[in-house]
């Protein structure tokens, strides 16, 4: 049942892959809530430690509800391995030195996620990894950044919160011509709308909080790719330091991957609807959504992506004071930073998200005072339009 998933369609993948029923015969997946396992005696005990035979050691690094999890978004993600992990941070930094040496150079697109440019910037710089930020859509500062000990290249698309769509297929090639690997983050728009590793990518990474749950009740995330990187190296990282997800939380994660296909796309006819809705609105200055024509990468986004996210963001007339003043004449939309909910959710980037970039960081990212995020719930529209009409009202 776990291995017979190739030729089956996304969503039955999302329902059914990887589960391996036990002798109870359960239908839904059980939440195994134990630290360790017991072995049959000392010589099978030696042979799990030394691998030479497969089965479960330790919740560390063996869990059978976060393994049926691993191989569920494996399948889905059309990767060889998945490894879970505690959040979608320890997934980038698990990821990175698992895979890099010291000295190792990375380029990475200037408009990934706040937290993402601290890690690069602060914590693996400390490790000797050095990173170059360039934008995303531009190929040739792409080219022109890779030097003789650059082993990754990094980049979210679409990016948070602008919306920026890079080419995927276009970068993995660069990528392998400099003997590089190509890391992506998928977390926006899920395999539901986008498989990075079908154009050429060689790691996805994800933050399974957002979408995957679907609902905001647990932090985990992701990495996916073959046997080699993520089986092995990735793999061999969390058994040794511990970035782990529970099996709790594994198990919140495949309740939300059965209904991710509807969700997303939900999710994405709302977000279309309000960002044209918000390009009529005359203080308004510009909204960021891939779906609409008017982005700069649409015909891009229409290419690479099923459906185009559920994620915008707009800029209103003036500065931080008549942003935060927008935001706090919301009634209905949960003002919080977080993304992927049930629940529609509004932040101010520059103070939020990216807050901690400097502020030629922010510039370098597009992340201006005015600007405004909103991650589109499953609400009625109509009753997200009057809610945002209050924040109109308020300029």
């Amino acid at each position: 049942m776990a291995q017979d998933n190739n030729k089956q369609g996304f969503e039955t993948r999302a329902v059914r892959a990887g589960q391996v029923r036990t002798a109870e015969g359960e239908h839904s997946e059980p939440i195994f809530t134990t630290s360790s396992f017991v072995f049959d005696s000392a010589g099978q005990a030696a042979a799990r430690f030394s691998g030479a035979e497969p089965g479960n050691l330790y919740s560390r690094f063996t869990n059978p509800t976060v393994n049926t999890f691993e191989r569920r978004l494996a399948a889905l993600e059309g990767g060889e391995c998945c490894v879970a992990t505690a959040s979608g941070m320890a997934a980038i930094i698990t990821t990175c030195i698992a895979l890099l040496q010291y000295g190792d150079h990375i380029v990475a697109s200037n408009g990934i996620f706040g937290s993402t440019v601290v890690l690069l910037n602060n914590y693996l710089a400390r490790c000797g990894n050095e990173t170059t930020f360039v934008p995303l859509t531009d190929l040739n500062a792409w080219e022109k950044a890779i030097r003789p000990n650059t082993r990754l290249l990094f980049l979210e698309t679409p990016a948070n919160p602008l919306g920026e769509v890079g080419d995927i297929e276009a970068l993995a090639v660069l990528a392998h011509k400099h003997d590089c690997l190509l890391v992506v983050d998928n977390t926006v728009s899920t395999a539901a709308l986008q498989r990075p590793l079908e154009l050429g990518a060689d790691i996805v990474v994800l933050s399974a909080t957002k979408y995957i749950d679907g609902q905001g009740r647990c932090v985990g995330g992701a990495v996916i790719g073959n046997r080699e990187h993520v089986g092995e190296k990735v793999y061999g990282f969390v058994r040794t330091t511990g970035p782990s997800l529970s099996p709790f939380n594994a198990w919140i994660f495949l309740k939300g991957l059965e209904t991710l296909t509807v969700r997303m796309q939900a999710h994405c006819e709302r977000a279309l609807q309000l960002a044209q809705w918000l390009g009529e609105q005359p203080r308004v200055r510009k909204v960021f959504y891939p779906g609409l024509e008017s982005h700069p990468q649409y015909q891009l986004a229409s290419k690479q992506q099923t459906a185009f996210g559920g994620l915008l963001a707009f800029e209103v007339e003036g500065g931080r004071d008549e942003a935060w003043r927008f935001i706090d004449s919301m009634k209905l939309i949960s003002i919080t930073a977080n993304l992927g909910d049930t629940r529609t959710t509004i932040t101010h980037p520059a103070t939020t998200t990216h807050g901690r970039l400097t502020p030629e960081a922010r510039a370098a990212a597009g992340i201006y005072d005015n600007l405004i995020r909103v991650a589109v719930g499953l609400e009625d529209v109509e009753d997200l339009k009057a809610d945002l009409t209050n924040g109109l009202q308020a300029l």
